[in-house]
C-alpha cells in the first residue's frame, strides 16, 4: 500500500475558487455583508446602497451629518472591513 498525498479541504477549496477567479467576488461580497456588524446597526439603518469598484466601497447614506463623521472615520473601517473578511479587499472607502 502506498500514501498519497493528502490535501486539507480548506485548501483544496481555495485553490479551486482562486483557480476560477471567484475568490474576488466573494470576498468582495462578505465584506459588504459585514458592513452592518462593523459599522453597527444604527450606520446600517441609514445605509441604503453599497457596492466596491476598483478596491473602493462606495457607500450611500441618507443622513448628511453622519455621512461626515463616517468620512473622518475611513481608515479605521477599511482596516476593520479588510480585517473581518482576512484579505485586503479595498483600499478606500467613499461616501456618497
Amino acid at each position: 500500500m502506498f500514501r498519497r498525498k493528502t490535501l486539507i479541504l480548506s485548501d483544496v477549496l481555495k485553490h479551486y475558487l482562486r483557480e476560477e477567479g471567484l475568490e474576488t467576488p466573494l470576498l468582495q461580497h462578505r465584506l459588504i455583508e459585514a458592513w452592518e456588524e462593523v459599522a453597527g446597526k444604527t450606520v446600517a439603518k441609514y445605509t441604503t446602497e453599497k457596492y466596491i469598484q476598483n478596491q473602493t466601497l462606495f457607500v450611500k447614506i441618507s443622513n448628511p451629518a453622519l455621512r461626515q463623521d463616517l468620512s473622518m472615520m475611513r481608515s479605521q473601517l477599511v482596516r476593520r472591513l479588510n480585517e473581518k473578511v482576512e484579505s485586503m479587499v479595498i483600499s478606500d472607502i467613499r461616501f456618497f
